[in-house]
């Protein structure tokens, strides 16, 4: 070696900056393979730890506000009770909106906190405004506001489904009662109940006739019923020197008990409950069917059945809790209670499992994750040789061990989106270690020995712009953590964790790889033979740029030719968007195991008709080859999944509303995906529904946050009458676009009801106030709970209900002899103190943050598939329509209308997800550039340069967009993550390039040389770095979620390092007096 290189070693030893330093601390210290295994250990216990879910939990607490207001119209319930409500609770502090909806006699607030707020503390707020407001509850409300919140974990992780051709719906949900309990002793389950069955009454069906011949009334046996269904302390005793309490009274046992009472005395005579009526212990009448069909997929040696009665029971997990645990937990224990609480003849079915779903997925990607790791080791095994590909491979699992420990300590889970942030950056963090280990090797066969002083400043040479590298690439991630709305916490892991590894594999890279290369040291013979086959490639490479560069830079019209190339084909990648050769989207959707069919019949459908038309359907689902089973819920709704928390499916119990739950042959035996099958059930059920005119939504589970539906319009206006025409013209314009399916609105199709209307002067004649001819009338009519009696260890009350026979019930006119008590003592009938008139329902009055409003919703369909695209065609539909106001109307798409005393519409749905996510990424990138810049400016000390590094950021879109176009898949969220990624990777590869050559300049090259020794010198690493953050992201192209995020990376870093070395060398020469000034700076 020279004296100079040796001087320049010596000189370079007393300022080892913070790379050598570690390096020098960590080389030959004991305390490495101690730390190594130490942090090894605590990446086993924080895999072990870290709760694993399918997805990251998202908290949005949303706190429904229930408020019953009898005898008031919709209308008055809006301004009475629910508009004081909303603005009460639109003061707590942490409030994103307030929905609210009116109807006849009741009201729901719904209050919408910002992501991140706790539902705890959420609910607390709201506890808290409703008790300092109970002065201004209007007097007519009955009772206390209920308040029921709903967040992430009280989605159930478990459903089962219990389903017999034998047994009655009443011993079903009696069963499932039990079977419940059973599975609430489990830990950490959260909330559970039971959907489907019928409960246990004891029926009284008074016969109008024989109450009017004995002078008897419903309110008399009710208040007989209440007065002898009582027990209680009666005082205390002491007597002979003991102490006795003294009870008193007995509670109702049985249906003998409640028959046997006497509620009068007629001519001397003793008229007992069972003289006027029918008791009864039975279950009680229908107000919702639940279904189970097997479908064509049903496994061998499982039981088939068509339409069996059946429950299904729900159980969510608690806040905090490992998901996969729970559902493990209670499908052994399931195990244990097949035959003990459930019979043989009752068929149990696993219906939803979160828990096997989110292993699945975990485990896949933890698979992949050693498959990114294997291609990256085979690829630095045949770039470097076997020796650098060991030190590679045993810094990766540290790397990502520790990683996984960091995310149980800032509290993240094990999903698809932390596993999918560390296998990108498996591709990223061993570039670290790449570089390092190939310096060292070049250092020693400068030298021409393997010592250590050579190695540590190896360490040190690449050490700063290693570092400033590093950095570039978390500067890119960090601004993503700061993305708001739904997207923001379902992401927030990619960056989080993605800066985290790249810290630790930056630390791994000066401290570990230095001390497994002295460890792993090949043989002087063997760097030479590397060395020898280096040289042949690096020869290769040399003559490939002094052919090309001189050439540009001789020849100006070359360069600007490659210049303007450049620009039009950059311009012409962008147009694909323009085109929709490339659509943009949120986020595909995933292929899961389960879809829902959201039936609403026209409003006023009995409920028995409800039920019948989703047999039909079912008929029609049962066509579809991968339907394994299928679950109808007329007049209830299926235990909610986080789409149905957001869009208050729980809600559903109208007798004119469904739920079909169909579920499907796993993903890995079937061919298509549930998206598709989803689109043919569509096509089947349309012509049904539209033969009953019936409304119906293909409910997916979203790949992200969940919205009221992909597309919405939301309808303002000066008055109802407006709001509600212009929301029937747009539904009409939604059914007119072919990209639009599922089109309805949230209003009710006019439909009648029954009113007794009271003459007022015969009842005050008669001495009867309306309040008692209601009270007698409810009786009369069914579901009036009287008392309940004390029945063993039944897990619910057995409650006593007074009612009127069905075939009495169903037309109310045959009431008119119903006897309703006057205050002389004497019983008048119903008929001659009123008469029964149909009337039309009151519509519901919607309102968002305090303002009226009508919602229109779709689903965006088709090739397209993203709401933009039919949202743009609506728009200009509205170009030749006029609102009943005469006026021309466009929809806002960042906010709502300012002016709502016209007609106007906001958009939201997805779009308002996209628009939010998309917003804050392109102000993340922003962000992530000019740290970029700063931190490269920071380490030239140049203001040009930086400019000039940072130029191939943008080039990455060459390959972006076409390597989309090229998989037919769509721009997504993910995309764009990869993009802003690559962004601080680009920046990487072009700092290693720039700093060689300004090390080779200070030595005195001239600038045009010290490019070109530079990308001899530098392209290989880069390539090596290129191709292993490739192979890490192809593993993840099979997701269909974060398959845009592998296209950018494999697609954006391959064109863009391959124009890396063009455009920098280029780019530099043109700078060439700041280059000249950093190299004399150095």
């Amino acid at each position: 070696m020279s004296d100079v290189e040796i001087n320049k070693q010596q000189d370079n030893s007393s300022n080892l900056g913070l790379a050598g330093l570690t390096a020098k601390a960590f080389i030959h210290s004991p305390l490495s393979p101690l730390l190594f295994l130490a942090m090894l250990g605590m990446g086993i216990i924080g895999l072990i730890a870290t709760p694993r879910q399918e997805d990251p939990q998202i908290s949005v607490p949303l706190i429904d506000v229930f408020i019953n207001y009898p005898g008031a119209s919709a209308e008055q319930v809006a301004e009475l009770a629910i508009e004081p409500l909303e603005r009460i609770m639109s003061e707590i502090p942490g409030v994103k909106h307030v929905y609210s909806a009116s109807f006849r006699e009741q009201g729901v607030v719904t209050v919408r906190f910002i992501v991140g707020e706790e539902t705890g503390e959420s609910l607390v707020k709201v506890h808290d405004k409703l008790a300092s407001n109970l002065d201004r509850v209007p007097p007519g409300i009955r009772g206390m506001p209920l308040v029921k919140a709903k967040g992430i974990d009280d989605v159930p992780v478990v459903t089962v489904t219990l389903w017999s051709d034998e047994v009655d719906g009443g011993n079903l949900r009696r069963l499932g009662l039990n079977l419940l309990q059973q599975l609430k002793q489990i830990p950490n389950t959260g909330q559970g109940f039971v959907v489907g069955g019928q409960p246990q009454i004891i029926s009284i069906e008074v016969k109008p006739e024989k109450l009017a011949g004995n002078n008897v009334t419903p309110q008399q046996i009710a208040q007989v019923i209440q007065g002898a269904n009582v027990e209680s302390s009666a005082g205390s005793s002491i007597s002979s020197g003991n102490f006795y309490k003294i009870y008193a009274g007995d509670y109702l046992r049985t249906s003998d008990d409640v028959e046997n009472l006497v509620v009068a005395v007629n001519h001397g005579r003793p008229v007992y409950i069972r003289d006027v009526a029918t008791v009864k212990h039975e279950v009680s009448e229908r107000s919702q069917y639940l279904n189970y069909f097997t479908g064509p997929a049903l496994a061998e040696g499982k039981t088939s059945t068509y339409g069996a009665q059946a429950i299904t029971v729900a159980i969510s997990k608690k806040s905090g809790s490992n998901g996969v645990t729970v559902a493990n937990d209670i499908l052994a224990a399931l195990e244990i209670q097949q035959g003990l609480v459930i019979p043989d003849n009752v068929h149990l079915e696993i219906t939803r499992n979160y828990g096997q779903s989110a292993q699945e997925k975990v485990n896949n990607l933890l698979f992949k994750l050693v498959v990114a790791t294997l291609i990256v080791t085979v690829l630095v095994w045949f770039a470097l040789g076997p020796r650098p590909a060991i030190v590679v491979t045993m810094v990766i699992p540290v790397v990502i061990l520790m990683t996984v420990f960091s995310a149980y300590l800032m509290g993240f889970s094990i999903d698809r989106v932390s596993l999918f942030a560390l296998i990108f950056s498996i591709g990223i963090l061993v570039d670290d270690a790449i570089v390092v280990v190939e310096n060292i090797y070049r250092r020693w066969l400068i030298k021409g020995e393997m010592d250590t002083d050579t190695a540590v400043d190896a360490v040190r040479e690449v050490g700063n712009p290693t570092i400033i590298a590093t950095f570039a690439v978390v500067a890119a991630l960090m601004p993503m953590a700061f993305v708001s709305g739904l997207m923001g916490p379902y992401m927030a892991p990619i960056p989080a964790l993605g800066s985290v590894a790249m810290m630790i594999s930056l630390f791994a890279a000066f401290a570990f790889t230095s001390w497994l290369t002295m460890r792993l040291k090949p043989s002087m013979k063997t760097l030479v033979k590397i060395e020898e086959k280096e040289h042949k490639s690096n020869e290769r490479i040399d003559a490939f740029f002094r052919k090309i560069l001189p050439a540009m830079l001789d020849k100006k019209i070359l360069g600007y030719a490659f210049l303007i190339g450049l620009i039009v084909a950059f311009i012409a990648v962008c147009l694909m968007f323009y085109t929709t050769s490339v659509t943009v989207k949120m986020l595909p959707y995933d292929n899961k195991s389960e879809f829902t069919i959201v039936l609403d019949m026209p409003e006023g459908t009995s409920l028995t008709t409800t039920s019948n038309i989703s047999w039909e359907m079912v008929d029609a689902l049962k066509k579809i080859p991968e339907v394994t089973a299928l679950q109808t819920y007329a007049g209830a709704a299926k235990p909610f999944d986080f789409n149905g928390m957001v869009r208050h499916y729980y809600l559903r119990s109208k007798p004119w509303q469904s739920e079909i739950h169909v579920m499907l042959l796993h993903k890995n035996d079937r061919e298509r995906s549930s998206h598709q099958i989803a689109e043919e059930a569509r096509a089947l059920l349309l012509p049904i529904s539209d033969s009953y005119k019936a409304r119906i939504t293909v409910a997916e589970m979203p790949p992200g946050p969940p919205v009221m539906q992909s597309v919405v319009a939301e309808i303002y206006g000066p008055d109802a009458a407006t709001r509600r025409e212009v929301a029937n013209d747009f539904t009409k314009i939604f059914d007119s676009i072919d990209g639009l399916a599922d089109v309805d609105n949230y209003m009710t199709e006019p439909y009648q009801a029954w009113s007794f209307k009271i003459n007022n002067i015969k009842a005050s004649l008669k001495g009867i106030s309306t309040r008692t001819i209601i009270s007698n009338l409810q009786m009369a009519m069914g579901g009036y709970v009287v008392s309940d009696i004390r029945v063993g260890s039944a897990l619910e009350p057995t409650n006593i209900i007074i009612q009127a026979p069905l075939a009495l019930r169903s037309q109310p006119l045959g009431l008119a002899d119903l006897p309703i008590p006057s205050a002389m003592g004497k019983t008048v009938p119903l008929g001659e103190l009123g008469q029964f008139i149909k009337i039309i329902e009151d519509q519901p009055i919607y309102h968002k943050d305090l303002r009226p409003v009508e919602y229109v919703v779709a689903d965006a369909v088709g090739r397209l598939g993203a709401p933009i695209y039919p949202m743009f065609t609506v728009e200009d539909k509205l170009k030749e329509y006029k609102s009943p106001d005469g006026l021309s109307i466009s929809g806002t798409f960042t906010g709502a209308p300012v002016d709502i005393s016209k007609s106007s519409f906001e958009w939201g749905g997805e779009w308002t997800i996209t628009y939010e996510t998309f917003r804050d990424m392109g102000i993340a990138f922003a962000v992530a550039l000019i740290v970029i810049y700063m931190l490269v400016v920071g380490m030239f000390s140049n203001f040009i340069l930086p400019l000039v590094i940072m130029a191939p950021i943008p080039l990455t879109l060459l390959g972006i967009i076409p390597g989309h176009w090229v998989f037919n898949a769509q721009f997504t969220a993910t995309s764009m993550i990869g993009f802003i990624a690559l962004a601080g990777i680009i920046v990487r590869n072009s700092i290693l390039l720039v700093d060689f050559a300004v090390q080779e300049m200070k030595e005195g090259v001239d600038v045009t040389e010290a490019m070109l020794l530079a990308c001899k010198a530098r392209t290989r690493p880069i390539m090596i770095t290129a191709f292993a953050l490739m192979g890490g992201a192809s593993v993840i192209l099979s997701d269909p979620i974060f398959q845009g995020m592998a296209i950018s990376l494999m697609f954006g870093v391959f064109v863009s390092t391959l124009l890396t070395l063009l455009v920098i060398p280029l780019g530099c020469v043109s700078a060439k007096k700041s280059m000249e000034e950093v190299a004399a700076e150095r």
